[in-house]
Parts: structure tokens; sequence; C-alpha cells
């Protein structure tokens, strides 16, 4: 892995899967752990994930402390990205399969595509955050690549459920910076905020499911409210169905 230029907290080493194959599972059992339990059921993850490390190990980084526990990850996959805004593919889950089809057809990347960044929870306040998305970047700009696309899971549109994700997307503060703390970050990083995604994650399951995954009842058809859900999810008993589509927001970092 070249030297990314990134720097990094005293101790702290930064690997990518490519260089150390050994962390994958360690990494995933890391990025899973923090997830509320319906956001680990969506079909195009199940489908796609292993992929990450098979085809693009080298865009895979972990951040190790002094100890060498994982603090932080991150997951991307090359895409190649017409360098438009309405280009930008329809979602999180489109953007994951676009990577894969382009993979397979052969299609050259220009573009690094963001799929998380997780951060150890008992370190979240520390920067690590924002050292992820430099890294990111900086690894973006290593292989060529001239922008870093991000459809961005806003960290406190759970408390908002009821707001349409195109208005949430641009609230701001009273000092003109975004509302949400994860959206300001990626702006004071250079990100350029570029609309809201409202379904970009699906995630579909019975009743049952939905109710094992989040300990709640859902007795009749309608929308509910359920924790850390950054939307309501559509119940149908009918149907025996629980939808939940994901909302995103697209951010676009060019990388010089």
């Amino acid at each position: 892995m070249p030297d990314l230029g990134v720097p990094l907290p005293a101790g702290h080493t930064l690997a990518s899967l490519a260089e150390r194959p050994e962390l994958a599972r360690p990494a995933d059992d890391f990025n899973g752990s923090v997830w509320p339990e319906f956001m680990l059921h969506d079909a195009v993850v199940h489908r796609l994930w292993d992929l990450l490390d098979s085809a693009w190990p080298e865009f895979q980084l972990v951040l190790l402390d002094a100890a060498g526990r994982i603090a932080a990850t991150n997951n991307a996959a090359p895409i190649r990205w017409d360098g438009t805004d309405e280009g930008l593919p329809d979602g999180w889950d489109r953007q994951f399969e676009w990577s894969t089809e382009q993979h397979v057809a052969g299609v050259e990347p220009n573009t690094l595509g963001a799929i998380q960044i997780v951060v150890d929870p008992a370190r979240r306040g520390t920067g690590l955050a924002g050292v992820m998305v430099a890294a990111m970047r900086a690894n973006a700009r290593a292989h060529g690549f001239g922008a870093v696309i991000a459809c961005v899971r806003p960290t406190d549109k759970h408390a908002f459920p009821l707001i349409p994700i195109e208005r949430y997307a641009f609230w701001r503060r009273a000092d003109g910076e975004p509302f949400d703390a994860w959206i300001r970050l990626h702006a004071r990083l250079g990100g350029r905020i570029v609309r809201g995604s409202p379904e970009a994650m699906t995630i579909s399951g019975t009743i049952a499911e939905w109710e094992a995954w989040t300990g709640l009842r859902f007795p009749g058809s309608g929308s509910y409210v359920v924790p850390f859900a950054g939307a309501p999810v559509e119940i149908d008993r009918e149907a025996d169905l629980g939808t939940y589509h994901d909302p995103n927001v697209w951010v676009v970092h060019v990388v010089p």
C-alpha cells in the first residue's frame, strides 16, 4: 500500500486488506457490531459484500491502535462515474451494484465509491472519522481517481424520521454549517452536498423478523417510527411484509 500521507494518531497504523488479509474477518465483526440489527439485513449487502475483500482489498482500510486493536475502518469500491450530479447512482444499494456490474464487465473505474466508515464507539469524538475520510480521499488519489462519491447515512436523521431527506440534507446550523454531524464533517473536509437520496438502501422482512430486529410490536398495518431508523418502516400485515428505505445524502469529494 502506498504511503497515503494521512496524519495518524500516535502509535496507530493504517493497513489495507491487500496487505493484511487476516484482518478481513475481525474487520467485518467490528463493522457489524455498531449497526442497529435491522441495518444488517440489506439484500444487496448480503449478495455483494464479499466482493470488497476479494475484488478490491486495496480499498478496504483498517486503522489499528498501538495495541493492534481495530480503532476504525473504511470500505470502498471503485466505480465509473461521468462526473455529473445527474449521473450519480440511484442510492447506496445501486452504487454497490453498479461497481459490481462494471467490475464484471471490465469497465475502467475513475472514481472511488464510499461504502462505509466505522469508528469504535468508545472512540467517537476523537477525530478518527475525519482520519478515515482523509484516508479514503488519499487512497482515491493514490490510485489515480478524480473523486470520491459518498451516499452518506446522516448521523442524526433518526431523531427526525418524519422530515424528508431532501429537506434535511440542506438543514443548517446558526453558524451556516450543515446541521447533521456526519454531513458537517464531510463538508469541512471538502465534500459538496448534492441531494438527498430517500431510498438509498432497502430492507425488507416479515413482520416476525422486524419484531425480532427491533424488539417492537407491529399489531396493524401502517407507518412505524423505529429507533435509529431515519424514516418510518412501512408495515403490511396482510402481505406479512415490513419495508424500510434508508434515507441518505449524496456528497461528492473532488480529489485534486
